[in-house]
C-alpha cells in the first residue's frame, strides 16, 4: 500500500495540492445543485417546467462564463481570474439563496452559472502550468477522484442540511467557495508564462474556426456526446422531482445519488484496465446502452433500492465513458488547436447544463414521468448505434493524425455537471 501511494501521490508539486485541496472543500460544499430541483419545487412552489427553466439558465450562464473565463485565463492570468470567479459565485450564491420570485430566481441562477464555471478554464490551465507533461494524467486522475469523493460526501449532507434550512445550502455552499478563493489567495502563486510565441497563422481565429466548422468526424463525435449528456444530466433535473413524487424526502436523494460518487471513487481505478486493447468505439456503444437502461429502469423505480439500483447501473456506463472520451478527444485533435477542439467538446456539456432539464421539464409536464426515462433509454440505444458506425472513421482520422505527428498525448477529461458536470471543478 505504501509503494501505491507513493506512486499515486508522489512527486507533485505543493501548488497542485493547494489546488486539490481547493478542489475537495469546493465539492464537499457543492451543496445547491444537487438539490436546487426539489427547492425549487417543494420550497418556492415552481412546476417541474419552471424549475427546468431555471435549471436551463444555469446551464446557460455556464456556457458564457466558460467562453469568459478562458479568455480572462489567458489574458488577465490564471490566479485573477480563479479569484474573481470564487468570489462572485459566492456572493450570487447568496443572492439566489435569498431569491423569491421566478424571475430574480432565473437571473440568480444565470449569474452562478456564469461566476462558477468560469473557474473552470483558469483552473485547469493553472493544473497544466504547475504539473510537468509526465505527471498530468496521474494529477488528473486525484483531482477528479477529489471531485467524486467531495460530491459523494456533499450529497449526504446536503440531504441533511436541506430537512434543517434550505438557506443553510445556499451559506455553506458560499462558504466552501470563499474558502477556496482564499487558499488560492495566500497560497497560489500567478503561473501564466508571458511572452510564449505562437506560430504565425496557427491559431489564427477565422482559420481555426473554419478548420472546427469542417471537421465532420470531430462534431459528429461532440454531437454524439451531447445526446449522452442530455440523457446523463436528468441525475440532478428530473430525478429529484421524481423521487420526491414517490414520497422520498431530500435526505434520501442525497444517499441515493451519493453512491455515484461512491461507485466512482471506488471502481475508476480498475476500469482502465478493464478496456485496454478493446475497441473505443465498441465501449462508448456499450456504456451508452448501459447508461440507458440506467435512466429507463428509473420509470419503475418507487423505493429507495430500486433508485439505488438504477444509479449504479447508470454510473457504470459513465465509468466506461469517460477514459475512452480522454483518448478520443486528445487523438481527434489537431496539435495546434488543442484548446478550441477541447473548447468545443465543453460547450456539448453547457448546451446540454441548459437543455436537459428543460427538455425533461416539457417531457415530464406534457407526457408524463414514464415517457421521459423509456425516451432516455431510446437515445442511449440510439447513440450506442451511432458510436458503432461512426467509429471506423473517427480511427482512421485517429491514425492519420498519429501519423502526420499532429495527434496529442491522451489526457484526463473530466464532465461538468454534478459529478461532471456540471458539475465546477474548483
Amino acid at each position: 500500500m505504501r509503494s501505491w501511494f507513493r506512486d499515486t501521490t508522489g512527486g507533485l508539486p505543493t501548488t497542485f495540492w493547494y489546488l486539490w485541496t481547493g478542489t475537495l472543500i469546493n465539492r464537499l460544499g457543492s451543496f445547491v445543485l444537487v438539490f436546487l430541483a426539489i427547492y425549487l419545487t417543494q420550497e418556492r412552489g415552481f412546476s417541474a417546467s419552471q424549475a427546468g427553466l431555471v435549471l436551463g439558465l444555469w446551464g446557460v450562464g455556464g456556457a458564457i462564463g466558460t467562453t469568459a473565463g478562458g479568455t480572462l485565463a489567458d489574458r488577465w492570468g490564471r490566479r485573477p481570474t480563479l479569484l474573481t470567479a470564487h468570489v462572485g459565485a459566492a456572493a450570487m450564491m447568496l443572492g439566489l439563496g435569498l431569491a423569491r420570485e421566478l424571475w430574480a430566481v432565473a437571473l440568480g441562477a444565470f449569474l452562478l452559472g456564469m461566476f462558477a464555471e468560469a473557474a473552470r478554464p483558469a483552473f485547469g490551465a493553472m493544473m497544466i502550468d504547475v504539473v510537468p507533461a509526465k505527471d498530468r494524467l496521474r494529477a488528473f486522475s486525484l483531482n477528479y477522484w477529489a471531485i467524486n469523493l467531495g460530491f459523494a460526501c456533499a450529497a449526504i449532507l446536503a440531504g441533511l442540511a436541506a430537512q434543517a434550512d434550505y438557506l443553510l445550502l445556499f451559506v455553506v455552499d458560499a462558504a466552501t467557495m470563499l474558502v477556496t478563493a482564499l487558499i488560492i489567495f495566500v497560497k497560489v502563486p500567478e503561473t501564466r508564462q508571458n511572452g510564449i510565441a505562437v506560430t504565425p497563422g496557427a491559431n489564427a481565429p477565422r482559420g481555426a474556426l473554419r478548420t472546427i466548422l469542417t471537421d465532420r468526424v470531430y462534431l459528429g463525435f461532440v454531437a454524439l456526446n451531447l445526446f449522452a449528456a442530455l440523457v446523463f444530466l436528468q441525475h440532478i433535473s428530473m430525478l429529484p422531482i421524481a423521487m420526491a413524487d414517490d414520497g422520498l424526502s431530500p435526505a434520501t436523494y442525497g444517499t441515493v445519488i451519493a453512491l455515484n460518487g461512491v461507485l466512482i471513487v471506488v471502481g475508476q481505478l480498475f476500469v482502465p484496465r478493464l478496456i485496454r486493447g478493446r475497441s473505443r468505439s465498441h465501449v462508448l456503444a456499450l456504456a451508452a446502452v448501459v447508461m440507458g437502461v440506467g435512466f429507463g429502469l428509473t420509470a419503475f423505480a418507487g423505493t429507495p433500492w430500486f433508485y439505488g439500483l438504477t444509479v449504479l447501473i447508470w454510473t457504470v456506463g459513465e465509468m466506461l465513458n469517460s477514459p475512452s472520451n480522454s483518448t478520443l478527444i486528445a487523438e481527434l485533435s489537431p496539435a495546434e488547436l488543442r484548446g478550441r477542439y477541447q473548447g468545443v467538446f465543453s460547450l456539448s456539456w453547457q448546451i446540454a447544463g441548459a437543455g436537459a432539464p428543460i427538455l425533461g421539464g416539457l417531457v415530464r409536464e406534457h407526457a408524463g414521468n414514464d415517457t421521459l426515462w423509456y425516451g432516455c433509454a431510446a437515445i442511449g440505444v440510439l447513440t450506442a448505434v451511432a458510436h458503432l458506425v461512426s467509429g471506423p472513421a473517427r480511427e482512421r482520422r485517429a491514425t492519420a493524425l498519429r501519423r502526420s505527428g499532429e495527434a496529442l498525448a491522451p489526457v484526463s477529461t473530466t464532465r461538468p455537471s454534478a459529478s461532471q458536470p456540471a458539475e465546477a471543478t474548483a
